[in-house]
C-alpha cells in the first residue's frame, strides 16, 4: 500500500480504466496476493480521478461496477481546460481553496495519511490537453514540494505528430519541461507508436483485413499502454518477500534501474505477447526490430539501461540461460560502455497480459536516446510559433508568462543534448 495512482484528464482516466481492468481481474494467478499493492486496508483502490469535466470520469465509474473507488477520490469540475497549459495550469484563478488543484492535494494528503508507509505515485495524463499538461504539471510540481522524499512516476502520452490541437507542441513544451524537473522518471508513449503496434495486433487477429482498412479504436490504444505497464509494474515473483506477498517495490525498482542519470529520465516502452511456447530469443528480435536506430542528424541511438521483463516463464528458461539473452538485448539496444551493470531482468510465472495458457510477455523499457528526436521535434515546432507570436495572447490570458516559455525551451533543449552525448560519459 505505498503507491497511489493519480489519473489525471481524460486520457489519464481513459488508460487508468484499462489498467485497472487488467490488475483487479479475480481470474489471475494469486490475484488475492497480488493485488495488494493497489488497494488500501479498507478494500479500495489506491487511485484518485481527477478531470476537469464530469464525463470521462463518470463513465469509468459506471463500467467500474464493484464500487472500489473512494468518493472522496473522484475529483471533477464543470468545465475544461480549453486544451491549453496555462488554463490548466493556473486554473480559474479564483482565491477560493474550492479549486480543482487545491481539492486534488487535499484528498491526495488523506490518501498518503491512510497508508503505513508512501513510496510515491504514479501519474496517468496526456501532453495535448489543458488538464492533462498543465493540471498534470502543477499536481507534479506540489507533489514534489509537500512530499520531497517520494518518488514521481509520470506515465505520459504525447500526442500524434499530424496534430491533435494547434495548442499541442506549446502544452507538450511546458508540460515536459516540468516534468524533467519535478519527476523521477517518465514513461513516455507516443499516439503514433501506439497506433503502429496496434494495428499490427489486430492485424495479427484479423489476417484477412488489409492492415491500412483496421479501424483502430482509442479504448484498443488505451489498452496496449495499459498492457505496457502492466508488463512493467504488476507484481513480480523475483521481487516478493519471503512470505510470498508483493509490497509494490516494482514502479521504484524499475526507476532505480533505467534512470542513473537524473538529467536523463525519459523512458521507452516496447512489448511482446505471445500465445503458444514462442521462444524469448525471437520475441527479443520481434522487439529489437521495431526499436528506432539512427536519429535525423545520423546520430546512433544509445540506451544508458535497460529493464526486461519475462512473464509466462514457467519453464523457467528466460533465467537459467540470460547470457545470450542479456547480449541480445545489450546489443540491439546499443547499451552504453560506460555503464557496467546497463541491464536489469526480471520474471514472473504467470503473464497478467494475457490470461490465456500457454501464453509469453516480454516488456522492455528503456532509457533510450531516442527520445532525443521527439524533444527536437517539439523544440522546432513550438519555437517556430513561438517566433511568430501565434496562440500566444491564450497563454497571456491565463497566466502564462514569457519566462515559462524561455525557461522550458532551454530545458528541453539541455535534455536533447543529454541524450546525444549519452555514450560519452
Amino acid at each position: 500500500m505505498s503507491t497511489i495512482w493519480l489519473q489525471v484528464g481524460q486520457c489519464g482516466n481513459q488508460v487508468g480504466q484499462e489498467w485497472w481492468k487488467l490488475v483487479t481481474n479475480e481470474r489471475a494467478p494469486n490475484s488475492a496476493v497480488n493485488r495488494y499493492p493497489f488497494y488500501t486496508a479498507s478494500g479500495k483502490l489506491s487511485a484518485l480521478c481527477v478531470d476537469s469535466e464530469p464525463k470521462v470520469v463518470r463513465r469509468l465509474l459506471q463500467e467500474e461496477k464493484t464500487g472500489s473507488f473512494r468518493d472522496s477520490n473522484v475529483l471533477v469540475g464543470l468545465g475544461g481546460r480549453g486544451n491549453n497549459w496555462a488554463f490548466g495550469y493556473h486554473g480559474l484563478r479564483t482565491a477560493d481553496d474550492n479549486s480543482l488543484l487545491h481539492r486534488t492535494m487535499e484528498s491526495f494528503r488523506k490518501e498518503v495519511e491512510r497508508r503505513d508507509s508512501y513510496s510515491g505515485v504514479i501519474l496517468l495524463h496526456s501532453l495535448s490537453g489543458g488538464t492533462g499538461s498543465g493540471l498534470g504539471a502543477h499536481l507534479c510540481e506540489s507533489i514534489r514540494e509537500e512530499f520531497p522524499v517520494g518518488h514521481i512516476l509520470s506515465v505520459t502520452v504525447a500526442p500524434h505528430q499530424a496534430g491533435e490541437s494547434p495548442l499541442q507542441h506549446y502544452n507538450s513544451l511546458l508540460c515536459l519541461s516540468w516534468l524533467q524537473r519535478f519527476a523521477d522518471g517518465v514513461l513516455l508513449f507516443h499516439n503514433d507508436d501506439v497506433l503502429r503496434r496496434t494495428q499490427a495486433l489486430c492485424g495479427r487477429k484479423v489476417g484477412h483485413i488489409p492492415t491500412p482498412q483496421l479501424q483502430i479504436s482509442l479504448s484498443a490504444m488505451n489498452s496496449h499502454v495499459a498492457s505496457c505497464l502492466a508488463g512493467l509494474m504488476y507484481p513480480v515473483s523475483s521481487l516478493r518477500t519471503q512470505s510470498g506477498v508483493s509490497i509494490g517495490l516494482e514502479p521504484w525498482k524499475l526507476l532505480r534501474s533505467v534512470c542513473p542519470v537524473p538529467a536523463t529520465k525519459f523512458l521507452y516502452t516496447s512489448q511482446m505477447n505471445k500465445r503458444g511456447t514462442a521462444s524469448w530469443g525471437s520475441m527479443l528480435s520481434s522487439i529489437v526490430h521495431t526499436l528506432p536506430r539512427h536519429s535525423s542528424t545520423g546520430n546512433i541511438h544509445q540506451s544508458t539501461a535497460v529493464l526486461a521483463v519475462a512473464r509466462g516463464n514457467g519453464d523457467n528458461m528466460f533465467s537459467c540461460s540470460p547470457c545470450p539473452i542479456a547480449t541480445k538485448v545489450k546489443q540491439g539496444y546499443g547499451c552504453v560502455s560506460w555503464n557496467p551493470h546497463p541491464l536489469e531482468y526480471w520474471t514472473d510465472p504467470w503473464n497478467i497480459v494475457d490470461l490465456t495458457s500457454p501464453s509469453r510477455s516480454l516488456t522492455i523499457c528503456a532509457n533510450h536516446s531516442s527520445v532525443s528526436d521527439y524533444m527536437q521535434h517539439v523544440l522546432e515546432k513550438a519555437r517556430s510559433m513561438y517566433d511568430a507570436h501565434a496562440y500566444l495572447h491564450w497563454y497571456w490570458k491565463h497566466g502564462c508568462e514569457e519566462g515559462d516559455f524561455l525557461q522550458s525551451f532551454d530545458i528541453l533543449d539541455s535534455v536533447v543534448k543529454e541524450y546525444n552525448a549519452a555514450g560519452d560519459h
